[in-house]
């Protein structure tokens, strides 16, 4: 699942492909996880917009350091992780083992971990670079639906076929964007490239965020479907986020080629309140990964897709109010189109694993019948 700004999830886009358990947790668990997201991701959204997108001090100045901001998300994410793993160790869900405490269990999904963090912590730069071109309206939307990177990387290298309604919702997520896009309102007293005034340029390295996504879904669903008793979701948590941590990590001390540290380091110094900011980011950001992995666990996906779809329309909404956007009728139709392919993407996925619990209870009844028979 992908962070808005670009930065990776470590959650499979699949994460239940063989149908989600029955609910474990209670009504009371259910309110608090979903509050939980809903508090953690609004607030994270807020405070991204702000952070990339908004000047700080009477010199007007932007935060312009996205590794910086990237290794203290993910060493906030890798710390609370750990702890969340030791958790559900030590309070496994019912009717399920608990997990391995290893963190990397083996060589062979140590190597394929850390191919998925790499294209991790390279997907986040662009994402960021592509918000000084495009508005972060046009941002969530072209991130709103993981589905059409990995389709394109299924078809291309897997040569993987797809029922024709994610082909349909791939047409109105990206046609929904285009319109966005398009009938994007171009203020008269600021005709400049920026964050508010969309561009091929923005759009572009928006797509290559999105491809590196895509990369990463894929890979991140390859490993849970390879070793699902080895790899659980705190575990993967933990190590994408200990290992991205250590990249960028390498990165900002050894590359000689960048000083964006000690930009970061004196925009601190002399705009206090950014790092404020970045520790409420990261924190809200680790908080809320772990309300997805619970919510995962305990009620499963499509519990899960409903709250994350209606999550990222409530933070557009969110950014229209606080910051001041201003959309068109024909954006407006956009936003529809978007959303609206979304959540049919939910509803027919809905269907489909009601239908494979269905089939699954005939199954054991007819199972149980024979036996019954052949007494």
């Amino acid at each position: 699942m992908t962070s808005d700004n670009g930065k990776k999830k470590p959650i499979p886009s699949d994460p239940l492909a063989a149908g989600d358990p029955p609910p474990s947790g209670s009504l009371l668990q259910l309110i608090v996880c979903v509050g939980g997201i809903y508090a953690s991701f609004l607030t994270w959204a807020v405070l991204q917009e702000r952070i990339t997108t908004t000047s700080y001090g009477p010199d007007k100045v932007i935060f312009r350091s996205p590794l910086v901001l990237n290794t203290v998300q993910s060493l906030f994410a890798s710390i609370t992780g750990y702890l969340y793993l030791q958790y559900t160790i030590c309070h496994p869900t019912p009717g399920k083992p608990a997990p391995s405490s290893a963190i990397f269990p083996s060589r062979d999904i140590n190597l394929k971990l850390l191919l998925v963090a790499v294209t991790q912590s390279l997907a986040s730069p662009f994402g960021y670079a592509s918000l000084k071109h495009i508005d972060y309206i046009t941002f969530i939307l072209a991130k709103s639906c993981k589905l059409l990177p990995v389709m394109f990387l299924h078809l291309t290298i897997f040569r993987r076929s797809y029922p024709f309604y994610k082909y349909a919702v791939v047409a109105s997520v990206t046609a929904g964007v285009a319109v966005f896009t398009l009938y994007h309102p171009v203020s008269t007293t600021k005709k400049h490239k920026g964050s508010e005034t969309s561009s091929l340029w923005g759009l572009f390295l928006l797509s290559i965020n999105l491809l590196f996504d895509g990369l990463t879904n894929s890979m991140q669903d390859h490993i849970f479907s390879s070793h699902p008793r080895l790899v659980s979701g705190p575990q993967m948590m933990t190590a994408l986020n200990l290992l991205s941590s250590v990249l960028t990590s390498l990165y900002l001390l050894l590359n000689p080629f960048t000083n964006e540290l000690s930009v970061a380091t004196a925009f601190i110094r002399n705009h206090p309140r950014v790092l404020t900011d970045i520790l409420g980011f990261a924190a809200c950001g680790a908080m809320g990964q772990v309300f997805i992995f619970h919510t995962l666990s305990q009620f499963g996906s499509l519990v899960l897709v409903t709250v994350t779809v209606t999550r990222k329309m409530v933070s557009m909404m969110l950014s229209v109010v606080l910051f001041g956007h201003r959309l068109s009728g024909m954006q407006w139709v956009g936003v529809g189109m978007v959303f609206g392919g979304v959540a049919a993407e939910g509803e027919m996925k809905r269907r489909g694993e009601v239908a494979k619990r269905e089939a699954k209870k005939r199954a054991i009844m007819e199972n149980g019948g024979e036996v019954k028979k052949e007494k």
